[in-house]
């Protein structure tokens, strides 16, 4: 996971609203802080910590290194199909989401958050 979050650059945020008593908000702006571009993606968002947000990942016109889900894991097969079609092959799944099965070709970090996490291995 070291590796992993160390070549990370750019994270997309599903499920990033403009709320900052969600815990999307707080982990977002944590990354944020930390140097990582944040893209907020969100279906009535406009705009996110400073960022301009899109309703869905296939709008992000820019690269996208990591996808941050903050989705119930009923949601997760579709987003990572829709991932998949995008070529996107990094998912981080926060915690209490998961998913039984993975496409081939991806990884997914299960059942973390990625706050947590990031600060245990690199702060």
């Amino acid at each position: 996971m070291r590796a992993l979050l160390a070549r990370v650059k750019t994270i997309a945020v599903v499920g990033l609203s403009d709320r900052p008593e969600r815990p999307a908000y707080g982990v977002a702006a944590y990354l944020q802080r930390q140097g990582y571009r944040i893209i907020p993606v969100h279906p009535q968002a406009t705009a996110v910590l400073g960022e301009k947000a899109y309703r869905a990942l296939a709008e992000v016109p820019e690269p996208i290194d990591l996808v941050d889900v903050f989705r119930a894991s009923d949601a997760v097969p579709e987003l990572l199909g829709e991932m998949k079609s995008l070529g996107l092959a990094l998912a981080w799944l926060q915690e209490g989401v998961t998913c039984g099965e993975i496409p081939a070709g991806m990884t997914v970090v299960q059942d973390r958050c990625l706050l947590k996490e990031h600060r245990r291995l690199l702060a």
